[in-house]
């Protein structure tokens, strides 16, 4: 009976420790929510340091990464636990950052700066500051790791840099303040959004990783201002069939086809929808909602809002555990 009980206890800590979590980043609370996949309940908060803003994971997601903008340093938590283990150094204001696939170095945009810089997270070190426009903010790696796009806000440019030897080899002119970027799992295109242009550029990309301007998308929803439409957050789902776009103060997201690249439908969600993360099987997509303080689960397969969720002050970034 005992080897049964200490069986039962050894299963039920095991589904604990591996019970999917959604981390929120709130930007004006300095906060993490952190928000049960499967209940969909939050069930912690702790402190993420001053203005937490881009958040991501380990991949193996027993580290948790967060910009801690106005601390000028990247603070690093355990998933299980939500103790802070250590500080990375970041490089002045990091905003949003992509890991290497292998777990480092780490890509972080440092807006108020001008650099990309590169952290070595075994290391503590940093590799190297890459210069690069006006405001960078938006920060993509391909799925063969050889490119880091950086998309900077004033100069209106992505720029592709080659993680062999940290140089910038392309620049793509995009329209005004890009703000984020979405490879296709392929690698074969690249989408930027452009938060005051109101569009989305589809760069293809190829195989050498040259890239070519190839369109650009554009917002329309009755009874919704033009300016209201601030493309930001971008997610693709793997298969490349759908692209999901936050626009902002539009308070929907919009689901554009990905092989035709027309918008087919736009998804009521929060107040200034942000950013976005798919749950692992993609069932789900989560949004983050910054004035309405919560965040929002698409049912991806339906298209539709299911759930909102309250969270911290100003909700900002989202990083979901994998499988």
């Amino acid at each position: 009976m005992k080897h049964l009980m200490l069986s039962a206890a050894l299963c039920m800590a095991a589904t604990g420790a591996f019970a999917g979590k959604a981390f929120v980043s709130n930007e004006r609370g300095n906060t993490i929510t952190v928000v049960d996949t499967e209940t969909w309940e939050v069930i912690e908060e702790f402190s993420g340091g001053n203005r937490p803003r881009g958040i991501t994971l380990s991949p193996d997601g027993a580290l948790l990464y967060v910009c801690a903008s106005d601390d000028d340093t990247v603070r690093v938590f355990d998933t299980e636990t939500y103790e802070e283990l250590y500080t990375l150094p970041s490089g002045p204001d990091p905003e949003l950052f992509v890991i290497h696939p292998s777990g480092s170095p780490l890509y972080i945009a440092n807006e108020d700066d001008n650099l990309v810089t590169v952290t070595d997270t075994e290391a503590h070190t940093i590799l190297a500051e890459v210069p690069v426009g006006v405001e960078p903010e938006g920060m993509a790696i391909s799925p063969d790791s050889k490119w880091v796009v950086n998309t900077s806000e004033t100069t209106n440019m992505a720029h592709f840099i080659d993680t062999s030897d940290y140089q910038i080899k392309h620049n793509i002119l995009v329209d005004q303040r890009p703000r984020y970027a979405e490879y296709l799992s392929d690698g074969s295109r690249l989408f930027v959004s452009s938060e005051i242009g109101g569009t989305v550029s589809v760069i293809d990309v190829a195989e050498d990783g040259t890239p070519t301007l190839k369109q650009k998308i554009g917002f329309e929803v009755p009874g919704v201002l033009p300016e209201w439409l601030q493309p930001v957050g971008v997610k693709a789902k793997s298969d490349g069939s759908r692209i999901f776009v936050a626009l902002g103060p539009a308070n929907r997201v919009a689901v554009i086809d990905g092989e035709s690249l027309e918008v087919v439908d736009y998804i009521m969600v929060g107040q200034r929808v942000w950013q976005m993360a798919f749950t692992p099987g993609e069932e789900y997509l989560v949004t983050t909602n910054g004035n309405s303080n919560d965040i929002t689960v698409i049912d991806v397969a339906a298209e539709k809002a299911i759930k909102s969720i309250q969270v911290g002050q100003q909700p900002w970034g989202v990083a979901i555990t994998p499988d």
